[in-house]
This record gives structure tokens, C-alpha cells and sequence, in this order.
């Protein structure tokens, strides 16, 4: 993946975030060069790898398969100093764009829209060989819960929600032409080395070509403190 379409990635998603009204904590307006600066007392947001994230999971097509997101807030399991049991993300799916199909061996989720188009949350059960079950799935969304057929497009809506439990295959895409979304995650603590399973083989951190200098650091970009 190009550094300017991670660079454009992260203008684009500021813009939105603005655009509803949704505040960034302030390491994310960090420049590289002020990153150079921060010593071990951020050692935090390092460890925990807040901040930003853009992923073309490896396909080298960000257009139509990838994500930008935020890592807000998080925990790590069994952490005696980092030991919050919980994560909160912003997420941006553009119009066009697709996260692949997935599900989490630990976490648990919310996914909320902040604001924007609708988006479709395509949903099946995990069988115990970890592929697609033939089951109904229940679906809990806002209170409310439901039952689906399996492969269901779920909508969410601007203001509504969808809790993802623990072997929930789930996917997101962008309803034509409703435009790009914000997405709000609210979850148990996040790990995305260890917790993802993906339906089919693919990256979660892209390789990344040098084409222009970084506007924003990745999550997985930190210096250490002191250097």
C-alpha cells in the first residue's frame, strides 16, 4: 500500500470525524516529528497500539477491500499496568469499500453508526471447524433481538447498533449510494495480532511503499521513547 493513500486515507476520515461532530483525542493530530519528542510517560498509547490504522489487508486494492480506523482506547489481557477490560475504536468505511468476513475467538463488540450511509453486516454462524454454519443466527441489535437466516444482510442505519459476540462470522459494506460511514466500536480489549479469524487467508497490516513522507504514524510506527 502506498504511503499517500494512507496519507489521503487519514485526511479523508479527520474530515468525516469533524464533519459529525466527533472529537480526536489528541495523540491522533501527532506529526511524526512530534513523536520524536514523547518519552516513556505515552508508553501506553506504544503498547496498546493506539491511534491510527489503515489496512488494505494485503490485497493492494484499499479502494474496494480496506479500512481506516482509530484505536481510541485499550486494554491488554492479563496486563498488571495495561489491564483495562475494555476498547473503543472510530472506524471509517468508505462507499465502495469492503472488510472482509471475520470473527473474534475472544472479543465481543458493539458496532455502532456514528453517522453517515448505511451499512450491510452480512452475519453466520462459526461451525466448530470454524467455517460457515447452516443455522439461524440470533442478532441482538439496540435491545432488540431477532433471528436470521444465515447470510442475512443485516442494515445499520445512522444511529443504530449491532452487538457481535465471540465466533460470529460478520462483514461490513457500504449501502450504494448512501455515502461513506462513521463506525463506532465499543468492545472487550482488542488484539489484532492473536483475535481475528479470517474466512479466507489474509493480512491485517499492510506493506507499505514510501512515496511520500507520513502525515500521521501508524499504530505500528512508534518510535521508542527516547529516540
Amino acid at each position: 500500500m502506498k504511503r499517500s493513500q494512507i496519507n489521503a486515507a487519514i485526511k479523508k476520515m479527520e474530515a468525516l470525524a469533524k464533519k459529525h461532530g466527533f472529537l480526536l483525542p489528541p495523540f491522533c493530530h501527532w506529526s511524526p516529528e512530534t513523536w520524536q519528542n514523547k518519552d516513556n510517560t505515552y508508553n501506553e498509547i506504544r503498547e496498546t497500539k493506539l491511534g491510527w490504522d489503515v489496512t488494505d489487508y494485503g490485497k493492494g486494492r484499499f479502494e474496494t477491500t480496506g479500512f481506516t480506523l482509530i484505536t481510541i482506547r485499550n486494554g491488554i489481557l492479563n496486563h498488571t499496568q495495561y489491564n483495562k477490560p475494555y476498547a473503543e475504536k472510530l472506524l471509517m468505511l468508505a462507499e465502495g469499500q469492503y472488510a472482509p468476513m471475520h470473527f473474534h475467538w475472544y472479543k465481543m463488540e458493539d458496532i455502532i453508526n456514528r453517522g453517515g450511509g448505511t451499512v450491510l453486516i452480512t452475519v453466520y454462524n462459526s461451525t466448530p471447524e470454524e467455517t460457515f454454519a447452516d443455522t439461524p443466527v440470533t442478532v441482538l441489535m439496540d435491545g432488540h433481538s431477532r433471528t436470521v437466516s444465515p447470510g442475512t444482510e443485516v442494515r445499520l442505519a445512522p444511529g443504530t447498533s449491532i452487538t457481535i459476540p465471540p465466533y460470529l462470522y460478520h462483514d461490513f459494506r457500504v449501502m450504494p449510494g448512501t455515502g461513506d460511514v462513521l463506525l463506532g466500536e465499543v468492545s472487550m480489549c482488542n488484539d489484532d495480532e492473536n483475535d481475528n479469524r479470517f474466512y479466507e487467508q489474509i493480512g491485517r497490516f499492510p506493506k507499505i511503499e514510501e512515496d511520500e513522507a507520513p502525515y500521521r504514524l501508524l499504530c505500528t510506527e512508534y518510535p521508542s521513547a527516547g529516540t
